[in-house]
């Protein structure tokens, strides 16, 4: 699997030969927006986590370029079809098989309304089960105890956690939910984007060290095996 990051939450992982785009967010992000351009993205799927402009902004146009399936929750569905995207699967809690493997989607705790003020259904996260491996991506969220059910699905092969505090997990709840997940390897996420979620990349990683995780900070546009 490849993983590559487009900054804050949106990133793509490349499995079972197709690319999955999760939570687009990089031109009203000034950290990427003069780093990626979103015409250059290639996505099979996108899989969004919630309404929020910082998971969304990008998620019209990129869906339009690609022509992908995005898979998300039901009422946000509803809100890309108003805006003339189509090509959807609409999901709630649960799973469900598609060409490259198993998504679950799983509760958070956390908020959703999209950017013009619909109401964006329940946030979530989804974990990705394939014949290349397993990952979970918590989406926005607190630590919450139902996290200690996704060992359960499967074994992971990485998880993707937001770290940045203030809306979500800090550093100290992330290393907790690595040990309710499973992981050993964690890519953090919603972090530095804005003020509130500055944090210090070295301190991070040494606290999820300390736990026996080895945490991944990649730079917006790069690539790592994982």
């Amino acid at each position: 699997m490849k993983f590559t990051f487009y900054g804050h939450s949106c990133f793509a992982v490349e499995v079972s030969g197709k690319k999955l785009l999760f939570d687009p967010f990089i031109t009203g992000n000034p950290l990427a927006k003069d780093i990626i351009d979103i015409k250059t993205i290639e996505a099979d799927y996108i899989l969004v986590s919630h309404g929020h402009g910082d998971h969304t902004g990008d998620l019209v146009a990129i869906a339009k370029n690609t022509g992908a399936t995005v898979i998300c929750a039901y009422e946000i569905v509803n809100w890309l079809n108003a805006q003339g995207v189509d090509k959807t699967h609409p999901m709630n809690f649960g799973p469900f098989n598609f060409e490259f493997g198993e998504v679950r989607f799983t509760p958070a705790w956390h908020s959703s309304v999209m950017p013009d003020g619909t109401y964006g259904g329940n946030p979530g996260g989804f974990m990705i089960q394939s014949p290349e491996g397993n990952f979970y991506y918590t989406g926005d969220t607190c630590l919450m105890l139902d996290m200690q059910l996704i060992p359960r699905y499967g074994k992971l092969d990485f998880a993707i956690m937001p770290i940045g505090g203030n809306f979500t997990m800090n550093v100290a709840d992330a290393v907790m939910a690595a040990d309710f997940v499973q992981a050993t390897r964690v890519i953090g996420v919603h972090y530095d984007t804005f003020g509130y979620i500055v944090i210090d990349h070295e301190n991070a990683k040494k606290a999820f060290k300390g736990a026996g995780v080895e945490l991944l900070l990649p730079a917006i546009g790069e690539t790592v095996e994982m």
